[in-house]
């Protein structure tokens, strides 16, 4: 998360785009992305919430890809399918049905009255005559706003801390990573993030933040990041270890 100009960190968001290459595995179609670099000398496998992902050298050759998958044609068919398991059937956009918020629930209701929508403690309210395609608009475009509010104050309070400047912050909607911070000093927060418990939003802002001072990932970058949320390790093994059983949206 931060970098020359931005780094990534935290947890891989969504699935991998069909449009990228597949193979068959075992009668599968399996998609993945594939990720290629000078500095890398083996071909590596990842599978996560945003499906199966190779890592390979600049120059590997395709049927060596291709080989390493259909070695461990097992192994990445039980985990992609795993994944497919966990996340969340997609939403109707009705009364009764819930979102996240701050890693808790919230339950969407109709309520005659209501222009946009309103918290009402657990309970996110919205006008019953608009057809599901404007309430997920609106319910979308609220929190966003929360997540710009919440982000911005925990950046600015967490650049205090450290003695920096005030760091410009926006929303992202990068599908690979939960925040970003430029070479400028501004950063960049996935909106998505918004549904986690506070305590993952937290370690998010302290990483990025913590860039603005060190635009690496040395040890005296997590030590910066100490500073600021002493427990990160545990906070960010758990959101890369939990994140989908709150990502909705």
């Amino acid at each position: 998360m931060g970098g020359n100009p931005a780094l990534q960190a935290g947890l891989p968001l969504l699935a991998a785009p069909e449009s990228g290459p597949a193979i068959d595995l075992d009668g599968r179609r399996i998609s993945y992305t594939l990720q290629r670099s000078r500095r890398r000398r083996t071909i590596s496998l990842l599978i996560d919430e945003r499906g199966l992902r190779v890592a390979a050298p600049l120059k590997a050759p395709q049927q060596a890809i291709d080989d390493l998958l259909r070695a461990h044609a097992a192994w990445v068919i039980r985990k992609v399918h795993d994944w497919q398991q966990k996340r969340p059937p997609p939403l109707s956009w009705v009364a009764g049905e819930q979102i996240m918020l701050y890693g808790a629930p919230v339950t969407l209701e109709a309520r005659a009255g209501i222009v946009l929508p309103q918290l009402d403690q657990d309970r996110l309210l919205f006008d019953p005559q608009l057809a599901p395609t404007v309430i997920e608009c609106g319910v979308r475009g609220w929190l966003k706003r929360q997540a710009l509010a919440c982000f911005t104050r925990r950046c600015h309070d967490y650049s205090a801390q450290l003695q920096l400047p005030a760091p410009a912050v926006r929303l992202s909607n990068a599908r690979t990573r939960w925040g970003s911070c430029h070479a400028r000093g501004r950063i960049s927060m996935n909106w998505r993030l918004v549904q986690a418990p506070a305590a993952w939003i937290d370690y998010v802002a302290a990483h990025e933040v913590a860039h603005l001072r060190q635009m690496n990932h040395s040890p005296a970058f997590w030590r910066t990041v100490e500073i600021l949320v002493a427990d990160y390790a545990e906070r960010r093994a758990a959101l890369r270890r939990d994140a989908h059983r709150y990502l909705l949206l």
